[in-house]
């Protein structure tokens, strides 16, 4: 059988929120996209849906570069999600 999953990474308040670092997930569609990946992981995690419904934006990069929602996620990709970094 072929391994369709990816390696989900996340960063700063979204890995406090949902209490790790990094999962795997299984593609269920070979159209995904940075959009339906995130909607799937939001099903999947209350914290993760209650950031996207509470307004958090939320970044995104697969394979390390900057990504849309429009990106698409193929297997053996990781995707990385993270709030926008803020400094001064």
């Amino acid at each position: 059988m072929k391994d369709v999953s990816i390696t989900v990474l996340y960063f700063a308040s979204l890995r406090d929120r949902l209490g790790l670092d990094r999962e795997r997930y299984a593609l269920t569609s070979p159209d995904a996209t940075v959009a339906t990946v995130l909607d799937a992981l939001a099903e999947r995690h209350d914290a993760l849906r209650e950031a996207i419904g509470a307004g958090a934006v939320i970044r995104a990069a697969v394979n390390q570069q900057f990504a849309t929602p429009a990106t698409p996620v193929a297997a053996g990709d990781e995707v990385a999600f993270f709030p926008p970094v803020t400094g001064g």
